[in-house]
Parts: structure tokens; C-alpha cells; sequence
């Protein structure tokens, strides 16, 4: 495991000692500040992965040290956890709307919930990474090139090509949610209020019995954001462990993440199976994708679990084939062929696309699509 650096900040000394030892017990090297314009200071100068601070330092408020750390470069892709004795949502909302990914009121559990989520935060968790069932990741660099279809109809294909396996889709296309619109979903359950329940109503259980069922479809579905105002009531903290539990009810998590990469969606991706990269064939959706994969590199991302799709479903124009493989530097694994109307007019229907055109020759790209990238994640999960 490499040895991540955890920055503390917290004016009462005995407790940034507590959370210290507890800190370097778990492995991680370790930096105290006692005060906000210190933690400024060492988060800046040292570039630790994660910082642990108590909002009640009073030199500087928690939230403006948020963003503060948000604001600049070197340290806003950097986790934030807040650890407080202060359980009043007046404290909590600020917190989470000024960039903390998780606040924990100190208790009894405090400890066992800060490691946790801290192992989570720095994509280190066990149960994300290497148990459960196989995460896929869809997405794409721009809008427009199909990623929420092809997600829908890998998963319907992956239910149909192995019909024991237990699927689910989880639609994390921000502002809005975009798979519910293609299978026909209108019901009020959706990753937002999911999201607002209390950990111990969302046991592994509810995720197995609770999600809908679309049978023609053949997977489960926790459905995206249903509008724009919805979106900004994300708890994006508890977005982690509803899919660490997804992993532990399902043989397959496929997440449709669209263009919406974010500090929300990268630790998915980091800790992803496989990527599916969705890639159309104009010349300016090439180059976004280009820098797309660049960012995904920097940030660890292994590039044999980068599976790109190159998407001619909306028409024959633009780059071929060898083309974009030359302009991305990675080879494509799959291309879809022209759909002409077909695709839109699957999804009016609501129906998957093997079934409603079970002879076109897309519907055979679609099956060996699904079964390709089925044996690919299982095998590097082995690995």
C-alpha cells in the first residue's frame, strides 16, 4: 500500500494527538496544524492526500478554510473530512455546501467511521477495489455520443448473456439523470433520495429487495437526479458507500456517469473494474476525450481497464476508426455501426435494442460488447 499523508487540523491538542496516533496506527505519515492559517500553510506546502479538520478552529471558520483549499490548485482535489462535536445541521450543511466530503460528529464511533472513510476517500477501501461484485463506469467527454444507452444495453445484455447474475444500473448523470427517460422509469426513488436516508435504512437488504426491478430490461435501477435542483441536494458523501453496498448485493454495478466528472464520480473511476469509454466521431469530441484519458492517467488510473467505444450510432461522418486510435494514443475495442433512427426510436419505446431490432447488426455488437467487457473486469480483478 503506499504511504498516503494525512494533514490534521484542530486546535485542542489532546484530540489532534487522539486522531493522530490513531492516524499513524493505520499506516498513514501524518501532519498537525492547530490552527487554520497553519493547516493553510502545511496543506500548501507539503501537499498531504487528505486532511482531517475540526470547523470549530476559530482563527479561521471551517467552511472558509474549505474553500480555501477548494479554491486553489494544489489542494483541490484534496478530501476533506470534518470531524466535530458539533452535531446541529447549521454546522453540517455549511460544511458539506463548502467542499467537506464527509462530516463525522465526534462519538463513541468516531474513530472506526473516520477510518473508514478515510480509506474510502483515498480509494483504498478493500470493499470498493478488489470485493464485491465488478464495477463498470460509463462515460464520455462531451454530450450527445450515447454513453447512457450503451450503458443501459450493456446491462441489459450482460442480464441476458448471464441470466444468474444479479445487475444493477446506477444513474450518476449530473444535472440530471438520463437513464430513467430510455427504460421507462417514472418512479420517485432515485440516487438523491437514497442518498438523504440514514445508513441503517439503507442495509444491504433494501439494496437488494427495494431498487425496481425492470424485468424487460433485466437489471435494477437506482435512477439519476430527477432535475436540476434536485442535484445540488446530493448528500455526495454517502454516494461511496451506496455503491460499496451495490457491490456487496450485485454481481455487476454498471455506473452512468455521462460527462459529469467531478469530485463526486473520480473515486468511481479510480476504483472501477473497467472504464467504458464512450468516444463519437467528430474531430472536437476526439480531442476533449484526448484530454480526458490524459486526466484519468494522472490520477492512477490503469489504462488496461480503459475500455473505449467508438460510437457511430449518430452518423457516418467523421473520424474513422485508425484515426481516432492515433489521435487518443488507445486502441478502440469496440465500434458501434450506424443505427440510422433505430437507437431513437428503441428508446421512445423504452424496450432494449436486441430485443426491439433483435436482427440488426448492431444487436450482435451489443452481445459480444457485453461479453467482452464482462471477461475483461473479471479478469483484472483476478490479476
Amino acid at each position: 500500500m503506499p504511504e498516503k499523508k494525512i494533514l490534521i487540523i484542530d486546535a485542542d491538542v489532546a484530540s489532534r494527538n487522539f486522531i493522530a496516533r490513531n492516524m499513524l496506527d493505520q499506516k498513514y505519515e501524518v501532519i498537525q496544524a492547530g490552527s487554520g492559517k497553519e493547516g493553510l500553510i502545511y496543506a500548501w506546502r507539503d501537499r498531504p492526500d487528505l486532511a482531517v479538520i475540526d470547523p470549530t478552529i476559530t482563527d479561521i471558520t471551517g467552511e472558509e478554510l474549505a474553500r480555501k483549499l477548494k479554491q486553489d490548485a494544489r489542494t483541490s482535489n484534496m478530501p476533506l473530512i470534518a470531524l466535530s462535536s458539533d452535531p446541529s445541521v447549521v454546522r453540517i450543511k455549511p460544511c458539506l455546501d463548502a467542499g467537506f466530503s464527509e462530516y463525522i460528529t465526534k462519538s463513541g464511533q468516531a474513530v472506526a467511521i473516520l477510518n473508514e472513510t478515510a480509506k474510502r476517500l483515498l480509494g483504498l477501501s478493500d470493499m470498493v477495489a478488489r470485493k464485491g461484485g465488478l464495477l463498470m463506469v460509463f462515460l464520455s467527454a462531451k454530450g450527445g455520443t450515447g454513453t447512457s444507452s450503451m450503458c443501459a444495453n450493456i446491462a441489459m445484455n450482460i442480464g441476458q448473456n448471464q441470466p444468474e447474475a444479479r445487475v444493477v444500473v446506477v444513474d450518476m448523470v449530473l444535472p440530471i439523470g438520463s437513464i430513467a427517460p430510455i427504460v421507462g422509469y417514472e418512479g420517485k426513488q432515485n440516487i438523491v433520495t437514497v442518498a438523504e436516508m440514514l445508513p441503517e435504512e439503507t442495509s444491504l437488504e433494501f439494496f437488494r429487495d427495494k431498487l425496481t426491478e425492470l424485468k424487460i430490461w433485466r437489471f435494477n435501477l437506482l435512477a439519476g437526479s430527477p432535475d436540476p435542483e434536485s442535484s445540488n441536494h446530493l448528500k455526495a458523501g454517502r454516494v461511496g458507500d451506496i455503491v460499496s453496498a451495490l457491490k456487496e448485493s450485485y454481481d455487476y454495478v454498471l455506473v452512468d456517469i455521462g460527462r459529469s466528472l467531478s469530485r463526486i464520480t473520480l473515486p468511481l473511476i479510480q476504483n472501477a473494474d473497467l472504464n467504458i469509454l464512450i468516444v463519437s466521431t467528430d474531430a472536437s469530441t476526439v480531442s476533449l476525450t484526448k484530454t480526458i484519458l490524459e486526466y484519468m492517467k494522472s490520477k492512477s488510473v490503469n489504462e488496461d481497464a480503459i475500455f473505449a467505444v467508438l460510437n457511430r450510432a449518430v452518423g457516418l461522418e467523421g473520424l474513422s476508426k485508425a484515426e481516432t486510435e492515433k489521435a487518443l494514443e488507445i486502441s478502440i475495442r469496440t465500434t458501434m455501426p450506424y443505427l440510422s433512427s433505430n437507437m431513437s426510436f428503441a428508446n421512445s419505446h423504452h424496450q432494449p435494442f436486441t430485443l426491439k431490432f433483435p436482427k440488426d447488426t448492431a444487436s450482435i455488437v451489443f452481445q459480444d460488447a457485453a461479453k467482452e467487457m464482462s471477461n475483461l473486469a473479471r479478469r483484472l480483478r483476478a490479476e
